[in-house]
């Protein structure tokens, strides 16, 4: 990560009786996966193999699948798999198979509920930024308003996994810049596509947003997810560089190319009440990242656990759960995709244990994942044209995310 100190620290995991073809150690033990659900390792395509493993653990013995792909190979890319909108959401496997993927595994956390807010929809957006084949989706929701477990020391939802241009992955940060211009004002951009707006912000959201409800974007505060929604909010629709119609409360419905919708909160709103029907409008945007150099082909958010191959400081080490993360190796060269069994077949591993476990798979970074029941992970099994879950989701059953890491050969 940039501008991050290299920091010492010890993961907790230990590796055990790797794959699933050596002798079945482990499923005599209590609540192990059946054995006849258990894949063998092996190739998967040109350059991504696949494998399966125990792990030991503090609160037991965890189960493991891991995907290794190498960038390297000319055959190989790494993309976004999402529906297609970002207020929306699919099974990895679904998506996986409709962008023709051969592998991939869940991603980031995402606003699942909106128990606090009693009517309002929840939009199944993610928390951090997403780009996808090098175009950009969204960006992050402010700190207070993000999902998941407590983010470690010094991490922001802007925190990002990403495969650039020049085919390596990294993690970095990515944030946001952009502005609305009239010819009488200049308004910073506080939001691009998120299911939370900074208070006092004005956000935009295209096409890429989808129809979902934008009435959540303007709920809670910067420290408090669960806070009022503002009373105080405005809407204009700008569509070819005009202001074409305004609303006093956000709204709802696809939005069509060209057409850019500012929603805002508070100042932000007061700010808007001021545009007039047939306005001049310019609206700019973009992720910028905290290292320079190459444009990123993916990213998406989630928070680091390793860098230069030493844990975070302040990684929870007592809250065991079933995990999904990404790790780095050789560069960026090489990209580890692991995710574990429910826990109705085995322990789970904190998150300290998950970047111990990615350091001695040879990972120098790793990044969690959503986990829980969006664990997911799929591959190709020889001579099929469509990809099977691997691992044992929590509840049987495939959750519907709103993006994933899709590996592509061939």
């Amino acid at each position: 990560m940039a501008g991050r100190r290299r920091r010492r620290g010890a993961g907790r995991a230990a590796l055990a009786c790797v794959t699933a073809f050596a002798a079945l150690t482990g499923a005599a033990l209590a609540g192990a996966a059946p054995a006849a659900a258990v894949q063998k390792g092996g190739r998967v395509a040109p350059g991504v193999t696949y494998e399966e493993f125990d792990i030991k653990a503090a609160k037991g013995v965890a189960h493991a699948h891991l995907l290794r792909v190498d960038l390297g190979n000319p055959q190989v890319r790494v993309d976004l798999l999402y529906p297609g909108a970002v207020a929306a959401r699919a099974r990895v496997s679904a998506m996986a198979n409709t962008q023709g993927a051969v592998a991939g595994v869940n991603g980031d956390f995402f606003n699942i509920s909106e128990t606090q807010h009693p009517g309002v929809e929840a939009t199944g957006a993610s928390v951090g930024p997403a780009i996808a084949a090098g175009r950009t989706l969204k960006a992050a929701v402010p700190k207070g308003q993000r999902f998941g477990p407590a983010l470690p020391p010094g991490t922001t939802t802007e925190d990002v996994f990403g495969v650039g241009t020049d085919g390596r992955a990294r993690l970095d940060r990515l944030t946001l810049a952009g502005s609305v211009r009239t010819a009488e004002t200049q308004l910073p951009l506080g939001g691009l596509n998120q299911y939370a707006l900074p208070v006092g912000s004005v956000g935009a959201f295209t096409s890429e947003w989808g129809s979902v409800s934008r009435v959540r974007s303007t709920c809670g505060t910067d420290t408090d997810r669960a806070a009022p929604c503002s009373t105080d909010t405005y809407e204009v629709t700008v569509r070819d560089g005009k202001v074409v119609s305004a609303a006093d409360a956000p709204g709802s419905g696809p939005i069509a190319a060209g057409t850019t919708v500012l929603v805002g909160r508070e100042a932000g709103a007061q700010q808007l009440r001021k545009f007039s029907t047939g306005e001049s409008v310019e609206v700019e945007h973009s992720l910028v990242a905290a290292t320079d150099g190459v444009a990123y082909r993916l990213a998406l958010g989630g928070y680091p656990v390793l860098s230069g191959g030493q844990p975070l400081p302040g990684l929870d080490d007592t809250t065991s759960a079933v995990r999904t993360a990404v790790g780095i190796a050789d560069g960026g060269r090489r990209v580890l995709l692991l995710a574990l069994d429910a826990a109705a077949y085995r322990s789970g591993l904190t998150i300290a244990e998950v970047a111990g476990t990615m350091r001695k798979l040879g990972s120098e970074d790793a990044f969690s994942l959503d986990g829980g029941g969006s664990s997911t992970l799929v591959a190709r099994k020889a001579g099929a044209s469509t990809v099977s879950v691997r691992n044992h989701p929590s509840g049987g059953a495939e959750r519907l995310v709103p993006n994933g890491i899709g590996i592509f050969s061939g």
